[in-house]
């Protein structure tokens, strides 16, 4: 089975990221399907016990963001990555147009309304880059953002860039560890998947015609996701460019930066003081003699 390495798929820290330099499809033949299946089924399984510790200790919360152009697989990916993962343990937030009660407040209350708890993983479907991709696309949606001030757009991607790096920071500071995952399809894989959608009767429901007029945007998208991903790549906040073209090699790479991720966090399970395994000692006594 072929070995990744996913080095590779990190975005570096010194804004050097180019998007045409980034690949859609992994080097060789990728994996087989049932292979795919396999390597998601054992990295699941060496997850499991590492998100029970997490979620006993108490004191570290995983977030994985999760952004891509339509279709890019985001939906089925964060399904076969946590299968078999503790749902209590574990917080999925699925981010669409913001609604009136979200546009009366900054960019970042929606999504810091939905930061997991300590001892979650936490997964945003979109998030606040939206505001650093869709938005800066189509420019005109800031007039209903009921802004106070509105500086010249150069002045305001700058401000929400730093905006996000301090947010990440300060998050990171307290005990959450990001990880943001682009899902990189191309626009022809995105065609493919478009028409299945439409000849596909059990996947109409997923077609939307605006998903069609997004494509006439593609090099801007493209454009934009290469600014926000330089200037938001950080150590304590990676971004890693994840060949999407192939569905089953996304998923095995993902899954391996996540269970990578959370074992370099190193949970454990709580160490009880003395005292407590003396109660403990007692109880298990009165028990056995009950």
């Amino acid at each position: 089975m072929t070995e990744f390495v996913t080095s590779p798929y990190l975005v570096p820290f010194d804004g050097g990221f180019r998007v045409a330099d980034a690949p859609t499809r992994v080097a060789g033949d990728g994996l087989s399907k049932r292979d795919a299946k396999h390597a998601i089924r054992d990295i699941v399984k060496a997850l499991r016990p590492l998100q029970r510790r997490l979620y006993a200790q108490d004191s570290q919360a995983l977030l994985l963001v999760f952004q891509a152009m339509d279709a890019a697989g985001k939906d089925s990916t964060i399904r076969a990555v946590m299968s078999g993962i503790d749902p209590s343990g574990c917080q999925v937030h699925s981010f669409k147009r913001p609604s009136s009660r979200e546009l009366d407040h900054d960019f970042l209350w929606r999504t810091s309304c939905a930061l997991p708890e300590r001892g979650r993983i936490g997964i945003f479907n979109r998030s606040y880059y939206e505001e650093l991709l869709v938005v800066r696309v189509h420019p005109a949606i800031l007039d209903h953002q009921r802004l106070p001030h509105r500086p010249d757009p150069d002045a305001l991607w700058a401000q929400r860039y730093e905006s996000i790096r301090d947010h990440e920071k300060h998050l990171a500071r307290n005990g959450t560890r990001i990880v943001k995952f682009w899902l990189n399809v191309s626009r022809d894989e995105q065609r493919s998947r478009f028409i299945s959608r439409i000849d596909d009767p059990e996947k109409n429901w997923k077609f939307e015609a605006g998903d069609v007029r997004e494509r006439g945007y593609w090099s801007d998208y493209m454009a934009a996701y290469e600014r926000a991903l330089n200037e938001t790549s950080r150590p304590h906040a990676p971004w890693y460019a994840i060949p999407a073209d192939s569905k089953a090699d996304m998923r095995v790479i993902v899954a391996k930066i996540v269970h990578d991720t959370l074992a370099d966090m190193s949970p454990d399970f709580p160490e009880l003081d003395p005292e407590t395994q003396r109660e403990l000692a007692a109880f298990r006594e009165q028990l056995i003699n009950d």
